[in-house]
Formats: C-alpha cells, sequence, structure tokens
C-alpha cells in the first residue's frame, strides 16, 4: 500500500511539474495558432482553443519520447531503403532508456509529498466547485417558471431547428422555455431536457425582429450542444485548474463560441447588420443588471468580446479561398505538432519519492544520465536474421558502485534477441554514479532496437 502511494505521488508531481510549463507552452502557441485561423473564421478559431484545452489537460500525463518514435521511423527507414539488398545488412539502434526519475535529497522529497497533497486537496477541491455549480443550474432550471410560447414563435422555432439542423423528434428537438428571477439574461442550461432561461417579464420588452435574433442565437448554442460541452470541458480541465493560464483559455474558447453562434443566427435572421443592432438593444436592455450567478448556463452576452462581435458583425465580410484556408490550416497543424513535440522532448520526471526519504543504497536513473565508457556492440543473431526477426530488447539493468553491470534481465522483446542484448549489455561499463558526493548503485532500463535490412 506504501509503494503505491509513492508511485501515485509520483505520478501527480510529475503531472505537476510538467503541466507548470507545458501549460504557457500551449497557450503561447495558442494564441500563434489562432491568429492563422482567424482568416478563416470563426469556426476555426475555435477549433484551435478547444484544441489548446485538450492538450494544456492531457500533454503532461504524456510520456512518449520522440526518441523512440524516431528510432522507429529510422528503423522503417533503413528497412525501405535496404529492403532489396542481398547482403542481408543489418543495423543496431541504442535507444534512449525509458522515463526514469531524478533522484532527490530526503528534505527536498518531504516537501514535495507536501506539495502532491496540496494539489490532490486543490483538485478535489475544484471538482467539488464544479458539481456544485452544476447542480445550481439544475435546480435552477427546475425552479423556473416554465413558459409556452405558440404561434408565429413556435413555428420560428421550427424553422431555425431544421435551418441549425436539430434531430431528434419529428420537427426538431422538444426546446423548453422557462422565467426566472435569478438570473439577468437569457441563457440556455440542460443537457437532456434543454431550456431557454430568460428574465421575468424579458420576452414582453422585445420586438417580433429581436425576439427572432434571441431564438436564432440560443437555438444555435441548443444545435451545438453547447451547454453540455462547456460541462465537459469543465471536468477535461480539472487536472490544469490551479493554473492561471487556465482562465484566459477559457474565456478565449468562450469568445470564439459566441462569435460562431452569432455568425449562424446572423446568417438565420437574414442579416448581419439587424442583428447587430439587436445586441446593441440587449446589452442596453442588461446594463444595469448584476451578473448572472449560473455558473454553466451558456448566454447571447457570456463572453466578454461585446465590441469585437459587433466589430465582426458590422466589418465587411472578406471571403476566403480555399488555398488560404488550407495554408492556414496547415499552418495551425505545424505549430501544433511543434509545440507537442517540444513538450514531450523537454518532460521532466520526479523520483519516487519513498525511495528519496528512505535515503536508499540503490536509485532509479535515466539512461542519459549515466555516462557509457565502454559499450560492447550486439551481435545481430544469425538465425534471427535469417528469420527476418527484428524489434527491441528492454533490458532492466542494476549498475554497481564501481560501474559495473550488476543485475541484468529482461523485462520484453522477441526471444530470439534477448540473448544477443544480455551478452553485450553485461560488458558494458559505466562511470560511477555519484550522489550527494558518495557513488551510488543505480537501476535504469536499456532498450537495443534491431532493424533488419532485408
Amino acid at each position: 500500500m506504501r509503494e503505491l502511494a509513492s508511485i501515485f505521488e509520483g505520478l501527480v508531481l510529475t503531472y505537476l511539474l510538467n503541466s507548470l510549463w507545458q501549460v504557457p507552452l500551449i497557450f503561447l502557441a495558442a494564441l500563434a495558432a489562432a491568429r492563422l485561423a482567424r482568416a478563416s473564421g470563426p469556426r476555426m478559431e475555435h477549433r484551435v482553443w478547444v484544441g489548446a484545452l485538450a492538450l494544456e489537460a492531457l500533454l503532461p500525463f504524456c510520456n512518449l519520447r520522440p526518441n523512440d518514435l524516431w528510432h522507429r521511423a529510422w528503423g522503417l527507414a533503413l528497412w525501405i531503403i535496404h529492403g532489396n539488398s542481398a547482403d542481408g545488412q543489418t543495423r543496431v539502434i541504442l535507444g534512449a532508456g525509458t522515463a526514469a526519475p531524478v533522484a532527490l535529497p530526503w528534505h527536498t522529497a518531504e516537501v514535495l509529498g507536501a506539495v502532491a497533497v496540496v494539489y490532490v486537496c486543490g483538485l478535489l477541491y475544484f471538482a467539488g466547485r464544479l458539481g456544485w455549480g452544476a447542480w445550481r443550474t439544475e435546480r435552477l432550471r427546475r425552479q423556473a417558471m416554465p413558459l409556452e410560447l405558440l404561434g408565429e414563435s413556435s413555428m420560428k422555432i421550427a424553422r431555425l431547428q431544421r435551418l441549425f439542423g436539430s434531430h431528434g423528434r419529428p420537427g426538431g428537438e422538444v426546446v423548453h422555455f422557462a422565467s426566472s428571477p435569478d438570473i439577468s439574461g437569457p441563457a440556455t442550461v440542460g443537457v437532456r431536457r434543454k431550456t431557454l432561461l430568460v428574465p421575468q417579464g424579458f420576452l414582453d420588452g422585445l420586438s417580433a425582429d429581436e425576439l427572432d435574433a434571441l431564438l436564432a442565437h440560443e437555438l444555435a448554442h441548443m444545435a451545438r450542444w453547447d451547454f453540455a460541452k462547456n460541462l465537459l470541458y469543465g471536468i477535461l480541465a480539472l487536472p490544469v485548474a490551479y493554473h492561471p493560464l487556465l482562465s484566459p483559455t477559457r474565456n478565449r474558447l468562450a469568445e470564439t463560441r459566441e462569435l460562431v453562434c452569432d455568425a449562424m443566427a446572423a446568417e438565420a435572421v437574414g442579416g448581419r447588420e439587424s442583428y447587430a443592432r439587436f445586441l446593441l438593444r440587449l446589452a442596453g436592455m442588461l446594463s444595469d443588471r448584476s451578473a448572472p450567478r449560473v455558473l454553466h448556463a451558456i448566454g447571447i452576452l457570456d463572453a466578454n468580446i461585446f465590441e469585437r462581435r459587433i466589430m465582426h458583425l458590422t466589418g465587411k465580410k472578406i471571403e476566403i479561398g480555399s488555398g488560404r484556408r488550407l495554408a492556414s490550416v496547415a499552418g495551425c497543424v505545424l505549430v501544433a505538432l511543434v509545440t507537442c513535440t517540444s513538450a514531450l522532448a523537454l518532460r521532466m520526471d520526479v523520483a519516487d519519492t519513498s525511495a528519496a526519504k528512505a535515503n536508499p543504497s540503490s536509485i532509479n536513473v535515466k539512461t542519459d544520465a549515466l555516462t557509457l565508457v565502454n559499450k560492447v556492440q550486439p551481435v545481430y543473431p544469425a538465425d534471427a536474421k535469417k528469420a527476418k526477426i527484428q524489434g527491441s530488447v528492454v533490458l532492466a539493468a542494476t549498475i554497481g558502485k564501481d560501474g559495473t553491470m550488476q543485475a541484468l534481465h529482461v523485462i520484453s522483446g522477441p526471444p530470439e534477441l534477448q540473448q544477443s542484448a544480455l551478452d553485450a549489455a553485461k560488458q558494458w561499463q559505466y562511470k560511477p554514479y555519484v550522489l550527494n558526493g558518495n557513488p551510488i548503485e543505480v537501476k535504469t532500463r536499456i532498450k537495443i532496437v534491431y532493424s533488419l535490412a532485408q
């Protein structure tokens, strides 16, 4: 049990350490990608920020090493280049070891253990706050006074649902309307039971065209499942909820989401300028109201970019050619690949803190933290070569205080290649590993990649 707790502590600290610097890296990359995507329209820009949020939350979990991919790609290239050679050339590629921890002094381990506890407590707090907000929102929906839109309004709703591609029951999904004194402006809530909440008496002050614009915007949110997505983004972002740059990421995601719905609504009501005038009037109607306390509702004035929304609607619409759009997409993909590769290449790992606390006689280290002074090249077994067997052999190694191989056993790999790897690696000599001024026994993993050119 203690060992499992230590492993969990190491995983938590590794995630926290990497998220501290990877989130800013991803955010800056997203700013650049969003700038490239802006010419292609708000949908593309919105996808950039959705991808940024996902990477900020998930990339610190990933421990895939670009070197491993490079070794595999190089082996494949050798196979392709020498695929028709008659001399049966072989290449052996020595790969880096598995991601392994860095040794820590005992007092540092104690501090990091406390940091891990604080992080987990913070994670539970943010999860509880998310759940509390979702419960309050659902309670608000249940307590709201139902409204029924009949006649021409009902026909408008059906037309907008057809336009936005809503599905479900005949005539589109059933949309519910309700009024509540606890909100300041229109808001969409609910996952299975989608509901448009409005302040009490709010609809009485709208003209027919303004009601049409309001319905178009909120039904666009419903057609896109924005309320459910908003909850999903909140759950996804929980591991990095502590990070100061998560809030700007979520804000830009909300801003671009509103731009997308504005574009859908303006097209549905037949005019960008008339829809912009409605937004201006709506802002005036709500200017004297306090902000709604519904944490997860999606409202027409949800994002704090009112000026940009008006300018986007009233500005001259520029048609983007397919070539420029493709170049924009390619630029965003390139930024994402460079960012992910950099983040994975610079990834750091935290030690098993229980080992550091106990002042151990042996520790785990990375392969590249050791200096190999004598390496015997593995010999490709003739039988394996003849049978066209290739692959990677992973060895667990214990290196003594004098740098010699004290223990070695196979973790994985083709049986036909294992003995060759063992025979070579057991002859390797390392420079003694020194911790706090004293040589110490270390444990590591060695991966030997056999690539056969046929």
